[in-house]
Formats: structure tokens, sequence, C-alpha cells
């Protein structure tokens, strides 16, 4: 099993709306950097653990747990012309985007901020994309030792 933390901002789709879907399951859509598409289509596996952040908000932060309930398939939103991630280089037969469904587990007790994961930077959480300055992957790999400090400070 491995681990990942996935990006969303709240008024868009964030973790409330995913407890609150049809098997507490959503397809995670409109991923379109081909770095977190990668890791997507050819590292997460039904099973793996990932956290939910929630982005561009007040107060950013890591706000609960889903898991990977469907490996990665050809998005379909690249191919519809009616849709926000509609993508006219994308072809069915050579697919260039991907996405998993992602189950909700749980909210975490209490959001764990940016801010106080940057605290720990230089410590436990030393390599982790997310407090690394500049980077703005909606998908980025967590260590299980991360894993488990973050888990730690709820």
């Amino acid at each position: 099993m491995a681990y990942w933390l996935m990006k969303s901002e709240p008024d868009v789709f964030g973790i409330d709306h995913l407890a609150a879907r049809p098997n507490q399951t959503e397809p995670w859509d409109g991923v379109r950097n081909y770095q977190a598409r990668n890791m997507m289509r050819d590292e997460m596996r039904v099973g793996d653990q990932v956290m939910f952040y929630h982005s561009n908000t007040e107060e950013p932060g890591i706000v609960g747990i889903m898991e990977v309930a469907r490996a990665a398939y050809p998005d379909p939103t690249a191919f519809d012309p009616e849709a926000k991630y509609y993508d006219p280089k994308s072809d069915p037969d050579d697919p260039r985007w991907f996405m998993v469904d992602v189950r909700y587990v749980r909210h975490l007790r209490r959001n764990i901020p940016l801010t106080e994961l940057k605290q720990y930077a230089d410590g436990p959480l030393a390599g982790l994309p997310l407090v690394r300055k500049g980077n703005r992957l909606s998908v980025l790999p967590v260590t299980p030792e991360q894993w488990d400090f973050i888990l730690g400070l709820e």
C-alpha cells in the first residue's frame, strides 16, 4: 500500500461533498498536470490511502482520509467538448489524461493547517513536497513515516 495527498478546493469539491456521494465514492477528474497524472496512472493502486487536502481557502490544510477505490482509467472529461476539463488534443484511442476513483474514509478530528505542517519541514516532514516552497502539484506522494506523523497531529 502507498500513501498520497490530493488537493481540491473545498468550494469546488471538498471532503463533505465526497462524504455525501453515493457509496461515498467519486471519480477524481480534471487532473491536467503530467507529473500528477503519471502518479495516478502508474503508481496508485486500489486500497492506497490518501489525505484529502483543502487548498485555496482561508486555512488550507489536511481535513480527511480517503482511499483509492478504482485504479486509473481514462478521464472522459478530456473528450467532452462541453466539460470544464476538455482537452481537444486528447484522443480516446490514446488517452492523455487519467483519473482514479476515491472513497471517503473519515474526516480528521481537526483540520491540520499548512502553517502547522510547515513547522516540521526541517524535521519529520522534510522531503514532503507539500511543505516545499513553490510546490503546486495536486497529487503528492507521502511516505509511511510522514503519514503516521501527520495523523499523530490530530
